[in-house]
């Protein structure tokens, strides 16, 4: 069980570990289905950025080259979509992106650390993370 300061939504209940802590692939790579990258502008990214543009608009603009949409905060299952949740610290700064499972619960990367699986997105509000901010979605068909 993970619960801190860090992370003061999630209790026993409502989390579990899922994978033991890699330094190789972070939250976006995860949210993505890659566990060889960690994706970073400047380290790894998709698209074209500035090595220091971490605002949550190059998070969004990477996940629509990726096929995703904005589904206007709606974080239920949907059983011919994939979803991600994106977290936003003060306002700008993009801080975690978490990925909606086939059975609706949702799975995080948490930095160098573990893996884990959360019942919703907002668990992982409120300490570290900031707030989501959007939630995305794309056809299955859209494969990663």
């Amino acid at each position: 069980m993970i619960a801190s300061d860090e992370f003061p939504r999630l209790n026993p209940g409502n989390h579990c570990i899922t994978s033991p802590p890699t330094p190789e692939y972070n939250c976006i790579a995860w949210a993505n289905g890659d566990t060889t990258h960690w994706w970073q502008p400047g380290v790894f990214w998709p698209m074209q950025t500035g090595p220091d543009d971490y605002g949550i608009g190059v998070l969004e603009q990477m996940f629509l080259s990726r096929g995703y949409t904005d589904c206007a905060m709606d974080t239920g299952l949907e059983p011919a979509f994939e979803k991600v949740a994106l977290y936003c610290l003060g306002g700008f700064l993009y801080t975690h992106a978490a990925r909606q499972l086939p059975n609706g619960k949702w799975t995080s990367k948490l930095g160098g650390a573990e893996d884990i699986e959360h019942d919703q997105p907002h668990e992982l509000a409120g300490g570290i993370y900031g707030e989501v901010v959007q939630i995305m979605k794309r056809p299955l068909s859209s494969s990663i």
